[in-house]
Parts: structure tokens; sequence; C-alpha cells
């Protein structure tokens, strides 16, 4: 999943999947539901986005240190060589 936002417009949009939309269904005004070919969910965009949600919900993410710490005891594992994170 990712999510962007593009603060001009104030719309914010989730991807869902990296497939190409094949279509649009409006849910209501200003929230948009991207679907392919055989009904799946792609993405889904909100405009007026700071009106609708408090975006600090979507733009923030947080990672505790006992996460980082086992995924880099799994990646050592996996490769035996050094790990190396890019952020």
């Amino acid at each position: 999943m990712r999510v962007s936002y593009d603060k001009e417009v104030d719309a914010l949009y989730i991807e869902l999947s990296t497939q190409k939309p094949d279509g649009v269904i409006e849910i209501e005004e200003g929230i948009n539901i991207d679907v392919s070919s055989d009904g799946s969910i792609v993405g889904i965009e909100f405009i007026d986005a700071a009106k609708k949600m408090p975006l600090d919900s979507f733009l923030k993410y947080e990672i505790d240190g006992e996460s980082i710490g086992l995924m880099a005891m799994m990646q050592k594992n996996k490769n035996d060589s050094p790990l190396s994170f890019k952020l």
C-alpha cells in the first residue's frame, strides 16, 4: 500500500495495487474508487482531503525499535550479508 498527497489540489490517493485502473466509481462527491477490469479495487482518491479527514493519520507512520531489530535479524539470517537500510 502506498499513500500520496498533493497539497496543491488537496488530494489524497491510497494505492492498494500496482495494477492499472480500468475504471472509476464515484462513491460520493470527491471520493473515487479506481477499479481494475475484474472489479478489484486498485486505489482510493479523496479530493478536498483535508476537509474530509485528519491527514496526520494517513501521512505518518511509526516503526518501533523492536520491529526494526526483528526485521534486521530476519534479513541477516536470510542473506548472511551486511544489512543496509534506505531511508
